[in-house]
């Protein structure tokens, strides 16, 4: 063997459900192979299987309360992910963690959990009290806060009208490709509301909104859940690396 030749890396195989929009899922695919890039260099990418949902459907079993049948449908998905050589897998949507048992109990591979590096970072900066921006589904429902909570960290979220406005950007707009500027500085305007009753940071707990809202963008630092939820599955999948 040269001496000077680098031992070849041995990377995991990602599966990732997306489209839940694939607006946001595109980033996903971005940032994984940037990280293994900026990691392993020279032409390493990541290992990745994709299953790309029709969100339509999923959408409308949201708001029909039909949680059950969300879950039945991408623990399918992640049993075919799994079939098709995924060694671990990561839900491209803050959303549908609401179901994220479903999918590990369906699974035999690991499922990297999204709010799990986000707290994580915020730990890391030393906050405990943040805001969450999200859906309606995640800033209202216990399945997300409950997680951080677990983790130390508090969590505040806007009162009911500027959660509709969140909620309402995020469907109509962000998930559509639409990117608008009074929408931004409505959500400039939420997250200066936070910051007032006290958010050290705020998360931007649905994968669009980083579409929308960036750090030049706030007057408080944010922590974007895509990049960290897709930079941990990359450091993941690269936790074998043999050089």
């Amino acid at each position: 063997m040269n001496p000077d030749s680098k031992p070849t890396a041995s990377l995991l195989t990602i599966g990732l459900i997306g489209g839940m929009s694939w607006e946001s899922t595109v980033p996903y695919y971005q940032y994984i192979n940037q990280a293994v890039r900026q990691q392993l260099g020279g032409l390493y990418s990541a290992r990745i299987v994709l299953y790309s949902v029709d969100f339509h459907g999923i959408a409308q079993l949201q708001r029909d309360n039909a949680w059950d049948e969300a879950g039945r449908q991408l623990a399918s998905v992640a049993q075919k992910l799994e079939a098709a050589g995924a060694d671990l897998l990561v839900l491209c949507t803050n959303t549908m963690h609401k179901v994220a048992d479903m999918i590990t109990a369906a699974a035999n591979i690991p499922l990297l959990h999204i709010a799990d590096p986000t707290a994580a970072a915020i730990r890391q900066a030393g906050m405990q009290t943040v805001g969450l921006l999200g859906t309606r589904f995640t800033m209202e429902q216990t399945f997300y806060r409950d997680r951080m909570q677990q983790q130390g960290i508090a969590v505040l979220v806007p009162d009911a009208p500027d959660r509709d406005i969140v909620h309402r950007v995020i469907y109509e707009e962000l998930c559509q490709g639409i990117v608008d500027d009074s929408s931004r500085r409505e959500y400039q305007r939420i997250i200066k509301q936070l910051k007032d009753q006290g958010a050290q940071a705020v998360i931007l707990g649905c994968t669009e909104i980083s579409l929308l809202i960036g750090p030049e963008h706030a007057a408080v630092p944010l922590f974007d859940t895509t990049r960290l939820h897709a930079y941990a599955a990359a450091s993941m999948a690269m936790s074998t690396n043999a050089g």
